[in-house]
């Protein structure tokens, strides 16, 4: 909606340039790189006002400044029209995140609608601030559903908690760290990660903690994310998405238009059954997705809760080609473009193995936290097919959430070309 109204304001209210189109593409570039920068469209539930008009502020100068460097290089400089382009779309834009800001503070309280539940634990000292935020503020969408005290037999405390978190739908947690032991702590930390809940803590004055940890304040009151995964700021999902949309169509488009024709005839003729191996999946919040390959094994009743092993008698002689080569894998992309996977994240695996992973690994439902993808850091690092050992699984969840904690465009496009050298080279675990 921002660039409509940035590009209506320079077509039709300020045309002055005769290539339209070329500075439509100039000044939407600049409002995007911009608002990168400044974060401006980083507002969430506790986000203030005052932060929204600051980051509106920087951006609106920022903005400016880069109209009126575009501006030099044409022979007609239209100083004047250029300010006012840049007043009008600002306000306008500035206009609209604000209606829809306060639309959503009195939505939430008239249809009780859109709430995150969340549970509080630790001493009424240190929870106390942020349950009466919680009980006197519904309007950013938190709604209370139980505090839990630990003055006193706080080990049977902890444990009715995340008993009580298992049996109702809560969103996410907020723990008084000066209150819990370290065990304690790092219990909770697996509890969340493994049951995909959002664990946040409430830090005392004298607490520094380090690590990979986001600040965030309610008011005044400050709170700590256990794990800040970049892919759920606004922006980084939108470039995340835009890329794997781009990528995918093209690989669709000009590879896949005429290779799967060509592939449906060779499995058909090497072996029987169809041409596509489907199979469930967990993706992005354990959800459940059907996830696509060419078939590469003889087909039977109980093809989709196998794992291809090596040497496995059952993989077809076409199926050892396609499988060494990761062609089996392309069809993944019309999985990228329904929106379950994306081209690079953690390698998704079937519903079947999830729970057996699970026990070897404690932080592998960690890696749910965002979509799965059709390769990933940890294939690149030779964590890929067969689980053999513990270990083997073990080091893929540690790269996957490197990856997930460390994320940039920059990292995916580096990962895609790893990994198409590596089908180059020949990687032994492909089979």
């Amino acid at each position: 909606m921002d660039l409509s109204i940035i590009n209506v304001l320079a077509y039709y209210i300020f045309p002055f340039h005769e290539n339209e189109i070329l500075y439509a593409l100039l000044i939407s570039s600049g409002w995007i790189a911009t608002a990168i920068y400044f974060d401006f469209y980083e507002v969430y539930r506790y986000t203030k006002v005052i932060t929204i008009l600051n980051s509106a502020l920087k951006q609106a100068v920022f903005f400016a400044l880069f109209c009126l460097a575009v501006e030099l290089f044409y022979s007609d400089f239209y100083e004047k029209r250029v300010v006012l382009f840049v007043i009008s779309a600002v306000f306008l834009i500035l206009t609209l995140k604000l209606f829809i800001y306060y639309f959503l503070k009195k939505y939430r309280i008239l249809f009780n609608r859109n709430f995150r539940n969340v549970v509080l634990l630790g001493n009424n000292k240190n929870i106390n601030p942020l349950k009466a935020f919680f009980t006197q503020n519904l309007d950013y969408g938190y709604k209370l559903i139980k505090a839990f005290t630990l003055e006193d037999h706080k080990k049977e405390r902890v444990e009715q908690c995340l008993s009580f978190i298992l049996e109702n739908p809560i969103d996410e947690i907020y723990c008084a760290t000066a209150d819990l032991s370290d065990k304690q702590i790092r219990d909770i930390i697996n509890f969340a990660d493994n049951n995909l809940k959002t664990l946040k803590f409430i830090p005392d004055d004298k607490q520094i903690l380090a690590g990979n940890v986001k600040f965030e304040y309610y008011d005044y009151i400050p709170v700590i994310s256990s794990r800040n995964i970049l892919q759920d700021e606004t922006m980084n999902k939108i470039i995340k998405r835009a890329f794997d949309l781009t990528f995918s169509l093209i690989i669709i488009l000009g590879l896949l238009s005429w290779f799967i024709p060509l592939m449906a005839i060779i499995i058909k003729l090497n072996s029987k059954g169809p041409v596509f191996f489907i199979q469930k999946r967990n993706g992005l919040n354990y959800k459940e997705f059907d996830c696509f390959k060419f078939r590469s094994m003889e087909y039977s009743d109980q093809i989709d809760a196998d794992l291809a092993l090596k040497n496995d008698i059952e993989i077809t002689k076409v199926g050892q080609f396609i499988r060494k080569t990761s062609i089996d894998e392309l069809p993944q992309f019309f999985n990228v473009l329904l929106g379950d996977m994306s081209v690079v994240g953690p390698r998704p695996h079937p519903v079947s193995h999830n729970d057996k992973y699970a026990l070897m690994s404690e932080k592998f439902m960690v890696r749910h936290f965002v979509k799965p993808g059709i390769t990933g850091l940890a294939q690149t690092k030779g964590y890929r097919g067969e689980v053999e050992t513990d270990q083997d699984i073990i080091n893929r969840v540690k790269y996957d959430i490197f990856y997930m904690e460390n994320w940039s465009i920059l990292m995916d496009i580096e990962i895609i070309f790893k990994t198409i050298y590596n089908i180059i080279k020949g990687d032994d675990k492909a089979f």
